[in-house]
């Protein structure tokens, strides 16, 4: 078993107030959780108005897949804040269960 860790910081300009920021963030989360059935969170940032970092976590059965699913997670976030927002940066990391 090998579990992916994802961590994407994420720009928002045009945010006001964190209201402004949970509306960009909001779909982001509920569309990782849906199609990826991954465990994703706010992890940084969360009193300022203009930056976020999401973290994911996934589980599979090889290291092959669990990167796949976070590349692919990644192009998720990225089209989903799509002119709203910006990653920044990006890290990933694949463990193995005896690594833990």
């Amino acid at each position: 078993m090998f579990v992916g860790l994802g961590r994407f910081e994420i720009f928002i300009p045009a945010s006001a107030s964190l209201k402004d920021k949970r509306r960009v963030i909001r779909p982001v989360t509920a569309v990782v959780r849906k199609k990826f059935n991954a465990s994703v969170a706010e992890v940084d940032h969360q009193d300022l108005w203009q930056r976020t970092t999401i973290g994911v976590s996934c589980i599979a059965d090889s290291t092959a897949h669990c990167v796949r699913m976070l590349q692919e997670i990644e192009r998720v976030v990225a089209s989903t804040t799509a002119g709203e927002a910006e990653v920044i940066d990006s890290t990933m990391k694949v463990l193995a269960m005896e690594d833990l």
